[in-house]
């Protein structure tokens, strides 16, 4: 059992990674497309898979010269994540926000964390000097002069959380 969880989780990052490497090199604008795409390289994949490894990826449908695709966080310019957007990706995949020193400390669902730290990364929150994503946790670096507890109300804030 437990070799076959980790054959499984092999093959989800090795479709993952195939999956990011069609978004950036070039427009993929369904899911049916990433499906297609995935087939022809030996993935046998349904519908929800790919919506659910998409949705881990942080993939998000953007509009560029007129053409909707879908992106990864890292590929989206600073004009592409709007306060609205932030918001709604700390408000999805934030589970908790505790200070811890001069750090904040993220809890996020399984491969998730990176997904917010590109989000926060590219909204560059004056109070935040960098982030660092492992799988379901994440820390943010609170810039002198900012109290990490005022910053934590206002992350918790933004996550939908009292």
């Amino acid at each position: 059992m437990i070799e076959t969880l980790a054959t499984s989780a092999s093959v989800r990052e090795r479709r993952q990674k195939a999956i990011s490497d069609l978004i950036r090199a070039g427009a993929i604008a369904s899911q049916e497309e990433v499906s297609e795409r995935l087939a022809a390289l030996g993935f046998i994949v349904t519908q929800a898979t790919v919506s659910r490894d998409l949705d881990q990826l942080g993939a998000v449908k953007v509009k560029r010269g007129g053409v909707l695709r879908y992106a990864l966080p890292d590929q989206m310019a600073d004009s592409d994540w709007s306060a609205d957007r932030l918001e709604r990706i700390m408000r999805e995949w934030v589970l908790s926000v505790e200070p811890a020193g001069s750090l904040i400390v993220l809890h996020t669902p399984p491969a998730s964390a990176h997904l917010v730290a590109a989000a926060i990364d590219h909204a560059r929150p004056e109070e935040i000097a960098g982030t660092v994503a492992g799988d379901d946790t994440l820390f943010l670096a609170v810039r002198d002069g900012f109290a990490p507890d005022e910053v934590a109300v206002r992350l918790r804030s933004l996550a939908g959380q009292s």
